[in-house]
């Protein structure tokens, strides 16, 4: 079978190399998942991260059910079922896992063999990662047009949560794609990334991109938004998606909300980067997203350390809800959608389906 190779995950000897991003930026290992079960605990326990990056993994776990067990229908039911219930928020999973099962339904209607039905979801799989790769640039080549029109040739000065980089995504990222396509146009001037708590997204991994890239940035914490929209001429807030709704509510790593907010406050645009396998048309607005509650210990310990008090109790919700009527634009491959109105919305995604 062909191997894949990205920084983030790369498929060798019939295994999933997966990149450690817990680990980062003081260390680049690779774990080896060669089991469904492996594939689980990589997204569960955020080994792998990022709504795209987390569906195309999610993939691989369909494979490996398809190389171990390849029995009964309701049992590839079952195991879907178990991979998507490692992290719930984020759509891309639901739909990457989907599309993969409807292919295994399919090969076992026309009698495949497993090596066969392996190598049909393997190409799958490369085929997505390369489709988003050029979606991503059509994304960030939409948002370069859309700043343009606000300012000009102005060198930008950006805000931008979490990571939405190759990292999360493979070959390219969303939202930071997008500030990555602006340096290379010589329009940023400075970039600001949210540390991200409580699992530091935005200071381990988004400023270990910037880095890569040559890019000028400042790590800030959340709490400082208000005073960098208030005093540092910010031109654009940037986030990424894990689910996008009818109405254009759109979840993301908390914290988003407070900077959309803060955003609409100061009249500093706010844009969310997306492709549409990140849009759930089924809900009608953020209320009915699920909110992935993760372990308190994430915010009562840093590594082995207990930062809070002993006994001390913590809540870690691990996305909220971002209004689509404070949204300017959503920027996915089908288009720019502004403004953010359901109509707008169910247009550019009936264009996804053609």
């Amino acid at each position: 079978m062909k191997n894949l190779e990205y920084v983030s995950i790369r498929w060798k000897n019939d295994s999933l190399h997966i990149l450690d991003q817990r680990k980062l930026p003081n260390e680049e290992t690779y774990i080896i998942a060669q089991t469904s079960e492996d594939i689980f605990h990589a997204i569960k326990d955020m080994v792998v991260r990022g709504a795209p990056l987390i569906g195309f993994t999610g993939i691989f776990g369909i494979l490996f059910w398809v190389k171990d067990v390849f029995s009964s229908e309701e049992e590839l039911n079952q195991i879907s079922k178990y991979l998507n219930s490692s992290r719930p928020t984020a759509i891309n999973l639901s739909f990457e896992l989907d599309n993969a099962v409807s292919l295994v339904k399919n090969a076992i209607k026309k009698d495949k063999t497993q090596e066969e039905t392996m190598q049909l979801i393997l190409d799958h799989a490369m085929a997505q990662i390369d489709k988003i790769r050029i979606d991503n640039q059509k994304m960030a080549d939409l948002a370069a047009d859309h700043l343009y029109k606000l300012y000009g040739e102005k060198k930008l000065n950006i805000v931008t949560l979490c990571n939405t980089g190759f990292l999360a995504c493979g070959p390219m990222g969303t939202a930071l794609g997008v500030i990555s396509n602006l340096s290379k146009l010589n329009r940023v001037n400075m970039v600001y990334t949210s540390e991200t708590r409580p699992y530091l997204q935005g200071s381990r991994l988004t400023s270990y991109e910037l880095k890569k890239e040559g890019i000028d940035h400042r790590i800030i914490v959340e709490g400082a938004h208000s005073y960098i929209l208030e005093n540092k001429q910010i031109d654009a807030v940037f986030i990424g998606a894990d689910r996008i709704v009818s109405n254009g509510d759109t979840a993301n790593k908390i914290g988003s909300s407070t900077l959309c907010l803060i955003a609409k406050h100061y009249n500093v645009p706010f844009f969310v980067v997306a492709p549409t396998s990140s849009f759930d048309l089924s809900l009608e607005t953020g209320d009915d997203i699920e909110i992935e509650l993760r372990d308190e210990d994430e915010i009562l310990r840093y590594k082995e350390y207990l930062i809070a008090p002993k006994g001390a109790t913590a809540i870690n919700p691990s996305f909220d809800i971002s209004r689509g009527e404070y949204i300017r634009a959503i920027f996915c491959e089908k288009g720019d959608i502004s403004p953010v109105t359901n109509e707008k919305i169910s247009i550019v995604h009936a264009a996804s389906n053609e």
